[in-house]
């Protein structure tokens, strides 16, 4: 089973984390736009489960995620399940509708420009983003992927690296969480 682990924390200042990071040895990977299309569940509630349903289409490739229960309350550790399909708009419509059908509620969008880094951190391999959300505002991600049995080292080097970096105080709340309060929309409603 694979587990995503994530911290997340506002960006007051982009240019100084982007130097940080390099000076670490953090590779910068790439910057694209994402957009995420969350759906709820017919039979249960996202937003009180504390999961998430989204399609993400990047440029051309697109891939569907569920992410579980979180399972920690120090960092955002969930199973995570994330599937790639094929690539183009039009399978990302299809795939919509098709779960429509089936009774899954849209929730939101949720758009943002997304620069990559890989850094190699407490001997872990550690994915870490600087997002600029749509109608949110910017934020810095770490996460890494882990298994059952190393989930805890995993935690503690992402918590490492944000002490390092001068993060104290994580946001736990998704980004569709933090834009649907923005606009202040109930995330059970069809949008």
């Amino acid at each position: 089973m694979t587990y995503e682990v994530e911290l997340k924390f506002e960006l007051k200042d982009r240019d100084a984390i982007r130097v940080a990071l390099q000076k670490l040895g953090a590779v910068e990977q790439a910057t694209e736009v994402q957009q995420d299309h969350y759906f709820n569940h017919p039979q249960r509630d996202f937003a009180q489960t504390d999961e998430a349903f989204r399609i993400r289409s990047s440029g051309e490739q697109n891939r569907v995620t569920y992410k579980g229960p979180i399972l920690d309350s120090q960092t955002k550790t969930r199973k995570e399940i994330e599937i790639p399909f094929a690539s183009g708009q039009s399978t990302v419509t299809q795939l919509e509708e098709m779960l429509v059908d089936l009774g899954f509620r849209p929730v939101y969008k949720v758009t943002k420009t997304r620069t990559s880094f890989s850094l190699e951190w407490e001997n872990r391999h550690l994915e870490i983003t600087l997002d600029r959300v749509n109608q949110v505002g910017d934020y810095l991600e770490i996460e890494t992927m882990t298994n059952e049995a190393d989930r805890d080292e995993g935690r503690e080097a992402i918590l490492k690296l944000a002490k390092h970096l001068g993060f104290k105080h994580p946001e736990r709340r998704s980004y569709l969480r933090l834009l649907l309060e923005k606009l202040e929309i109930d995330g059970t409603a069809d949008v």
